[in-house]
């Protein structure tokens, strides 16, 4: 169970690692988004783990509206753009 958890904290930093390497905005926001996905991921295992539904409800809610900031600010990135 722990080996398990340390290696989802170890996929989670991969993608920080790329983003580190590289100054392009669509890529940090792709990590940061794969960030926020993982991490709702492992809230949901560790709430199976606990048998907690709270917080399983909670890695729901990151996980569907988690990510429509990105998206939000994706798009006003992209008009900016345009202009």
């Amino acid at each position: 169970m722990n080996l398990i958890l340390i290696g989802m904290i170890l996929a989670l930093l991969i993608p920080l690692y790329e983003v580190w390497k590289d100054d392009d905005i669509w890529q940090t926001m792709l990590a940061f988004s794969s960030v926020s996905t993982k991490t709702a991921v492992m809230i949901l295992f560790i709430s199976v783990l606990r048998d907690d539904w709270m917080i399983g409800v909670v890695g729901v809610i990151i996980l569907s509206v988690g990510n429509a900031g990105f998206m939000l600010l994706a798009h006003i990135l992209k008009r900016m753009g345009d202009t």
